[in-house]
């Protein structure tokens, strides 16, 4: 793929990104990688240092992990709030109702370029429904881009203007785990 011209790739564990990625920096200098798996704080920096986008910033003490280590390595990612569009238990992001108090929050101590706000509907709920959630809250707060829809519903994540979508299997076939 990067033979072809493309140049964002996404990853879910920095471990996995770290061994596929780092031989390929110098050689493809101009591609793009993005964080879109749940990032734990003690893997921040290392985050910070490898993804030009992180997709899944979803905490206070998250954002303000990643504040420092863009300072420190003098480096400027990109980031998404993970919104829990789906108020789902074991998945991680914020709820909405809380979103405009996290991102002022965040705006007023940290100097993290939020552009967009990221989610991954429910799979036994309306994808539709969530998309259009997603489309009213970055309307609200007024950023650019919207993080969501995935192999198997990015067409209607499309509808709502998604700017970014992940299409790992639809490429790249179901994940094999070594």
């Amino acid at each position: 793929m990067l033979k072809a011209g493309h140049i964002h790739y996404g990853e879910n564990k920095i471990q996995e990104a770290e061994k596929k990625w780092t031989p390929l920096f110098s050689k493809h200098k101009n591609f793009k990688l993005h964080m879109i798996g749940k990032l734990q704080s003690n893997k921040a920096k290392k985050a910070v240092k490898l993804f030009d986008y992180i997709h899944s910033l979803d905490n206070m003490k998250l954002a303000k992990i990643l504040d420092k280590a863009e300072k420190e390595l003098n480096k400027r990612c990109k980031y998404f709030i993970q919104i829990n569009i789906d108020f789902e238990d074991q998945k991680s992001g914020i709820h909405p109702d809380i979103l405009l108090d996290f991102y002022h929050q965040i705006k007023k101590e940290t100097n993290l370029n939020i552009i967009g706000l990221m989610c991954i509907p429910s799979t036994s709920s309306n994808s539709s429904k969530a998309f259009k959630a997603m489309k009213d809250l970055v309307n609200r707060i007024d950023l650019n881009h919207l993080s969501m829809g995935m192999s198997s519903d990015y067409i209607e994540a499309i509808k709502f203007d998604a700017t970014f979508i992940r299409l790992g299997t639809v490429l790249f076939g179901d994940r094999v785990i070594t």
